[in-house]
């Protein structure tokens, strides 16, 4: 189990939301908001229910965070996403000035790095692979079950 506080234990939270999206018939990806150790928003993607496509897990954790912190800049908090974000995702997190983001999988097809790195608020840290292997699966089974 992971440790409490610790990236892999709030990456085991935005990966439960991820698997509510799963079930939804949505893209799996969930996102948590984390500010001083405590989740503030969590989130996953209602693209297909609201037929809304910004409606990414991103978009609407950032959103919530600040409407729970009644702030629009989140320097201290912490975004935990089960995939990289995307250009669109990672330009909010750069408008609301993410202090820190963490993900899990890797996105080599939209994830923001395909742009390059400069889409990030400059003071914003970035940790890669936490938990990427369960990531990844939930990623992968969902696709395969729609191809069935």
């Amino acid at each position: 189990m992971a440790d409490f506080f610790s990236d892999e234990y709030f990456m085991k939270q935005a990966l439960i939301q991820a698997k509510e999206a799963f079930d939804k018939g949505e893209v799996p990806i969930g996102a948590v908001v984390v500010c001083n150790n405590s989740i503030v928003a969590k989130a996953h993607n209602l693209t297909e229910s609201l037929n809304d496509v910004t409606a990414h897990a991103e978009m609407l954790a950032i959103t919530s965070a600040e409407n729970n912190l009644g702030a629009k800049y989140l320097p201290s908090c912490t975004l935990y996403v089960t995939v990289e974000p995307c250009v669109m995702c990672a330009g909010a997190s750069y408008w609301a000035q993410i202090g820190k983001i963490v993900y899990g999988a890797s996105d080599n097809k939209r994830g923001y790095t395909q742009a390059g790195n400069n889409l990030l608020h400059p003071k914003t840290k970035v940790v890669t692979g936490i938990l990427a292997e369960e990531c990844n699966k939930l990623i992968k089974d969902f696709f395969y079950s729609l191809r069935k």
